[in-house]
């Protein structure tokens, strides 16, 4: 079983909803510091100070970080890095969900664009063969990755397959005993977050049916929470193998990697 004391962490997305509560959860295991990355200053700046009160002032800060800018985000690694050792954990869980025609480019490039060049330059920094200590990098996906649901999002639910693939693969273990960094994933259910709320479409069909459903679920209570989703995060990390993927679907956290592999033998059955 992994531990996250004394670690120092990064979590890309880290001052609101999903973000901010794994944020907390980490906080609570004693790393050595947590590194809060996002564009929204105001609530990064105020979950630090309160975090910063209940704890140590050293055990985290926030950090302005447009995660599609690599000047900003490889120099908060390399900032985090130089203060702290090295960088235990990586958390990549920026996202959006707006796909009009007008912003479905920079929903790419935040929700997998950015997700990739983060592991990779956490693998960089982390990888044993290139002198690094090791280390764990966490991707987060979406249940909308293991479904094919329509209408829906379709441009967000391509990119959480990506990441699924992307971070299975590289977490291979036998990629992982080059590195000795594992990579897992994480995919989350319908879960009470402003992501939720505001998310939006090129096409007002799907509007409608997004907004129905919001409705349904915030009626019939069915969605879980973010402090939920966060433990499911704390869960993998202490357990999980490289490779490894993780569901929190109705607040029940699950390690379906077995599922997932028996879904590609099938797909390339003839």
């Amino acid at each position: 079983m992994f531990t996250l004391l004394n670690k120092s962490i990064v979590v890309t997305g880290g001052a609101n909803g999903i973000g901010a509560s794994i944020v907390t959860k980490f906080i609570e295991e004693n790393p050595k510091h947590v590194a809060i990355l996002d564009v929204d200053e105001e609530s990064g700046r105020k979950l630090e100070k309160d975090l910063a009160t209940k704890y140590n002032a050293e055990k985290v800060k926030f950090y302005k970080c447009d995660v599609i800018n690599d000047n900003e985000l490889f120099g908060i690694f390399h900032e985090v890095k130089e203060k702290f050792g090295a960088i235990d954990v990586v958390v990549n869980n920026a996202g959006i969900a707006h796909e009009t025609m007008d912003t479905y480019k920079k929903e790419i490039a935040i929700n997998y664009t950015a997700v990739v060049t983060s592991t990779l330059k956490a693998l960089q920094l982390m990888r044993v063969d290139q002198g690094g200590n090791g280390g764990t990098i966490i991707n987060i996906s979406s249940l909308a990755a293991l479904l094919q649901p329509s209408p829906f999002l379709f441009v967000y639910a391509s990119t959480k397959s990506a990441i699924l693939h992307f971070s299975n693969c590289i977490g291979k273990e036998e990629y992982f005993n080059h590195t000795n960094v594992r990579v897992l994933t994480l995919c989350f259910g319908f879960t009470n977050t402003d992501i939720l709320k505001n998310s939006s479409s090129f096409d007002d069909t799907i509007n409608q049916k997004i907004i129905r459903n919001n409705e349904h679920l915030l009626k019939n209570n069915l969605l879980q929470s973010p402090d939920i989703v966060a433990q499911g995060v704390v869960q993998a990390y202490k357990e999980g193998t490289s490779g490894s993927t993780w569901l929190v679907n109705h607040s029940k956290i699950s390690d379906i990697t077995s599922n997932i592999h028996k879904a590609y033998e099938i797909m390339l059955k003839e």
